[in-house]
């Protein structure tokens, strides 16, 4: 498979962390009918930046469609190895789980340092065909991701406008 098939096949997912509990049920079945979509136009290969909120709500829904179908992959790409060093409580378990079910763990840095978020970002975009987001706040780390996805020929589904 060359480097574009590879790419129309991939998809990745970013959003904002903070998903309202009252959000959080349209914004999930949201993205099982996106995931759905795309897995019956080939999409086999997820990734996820590993961060609270959306990102987890990805995974478990990649992780969901993968008990039914398990030539799907999950990866989880993090910035930096002590991305998760302050999470607490469901968050915490919720990231332990997904990193024990997904297919591939990296980090784009062994250290953070101001920038690894995005140079995270920027990787995934880059390797992607297709970016599954919840992008609803104009300014945010989300919205510079959408932005530098589109300017490089990634096909954007936005479940807050949708």
């Amino acid at each position: 498979m060359d480097e574009r098939e590879l790419r129309d096949k991939t998809c990745f997912f970013c959003g904002h962390q903070d998903i309202l509990p009252e959000t959080a049920p349209a914004v999930q079945m949201k993205l099982e009918k996106a995931v759905e979509a795309l897995i019956a136009q080939g999409v086999l290969y997820f990734a996820v930046g590993g961060g609270r909120g959306y990102d987890m709500l990805a995974a478990m829904t990649v992780l969901k469609f993968k008990r039914q179908n398990p030539a799907l992959r999950l990866a989880v790409v993090m910035p930096c190895k002590s991305h998760d060093f302050s999470w607490q409580g469901h968050d915490k378990r919720d990231f332990e789980q997904v990193l024990r079910q997904a297919d591939r763990v990296m980090y784009t840095t062994e250290r953070f340092y101001s920038g690894c978020v995005y140079k995270r970002n920027r990787q995934l975009a880059e390797s992607s065909g297709w970016c599954v987001c919840y992008l609803d706040q104009n300014a945010s780390g989300t919205a510079y991701t959408v932005s530098y996805a589109q300017s490089v020929g990634v096909r954007i589904i936005n479940l807050a406008t949708v």
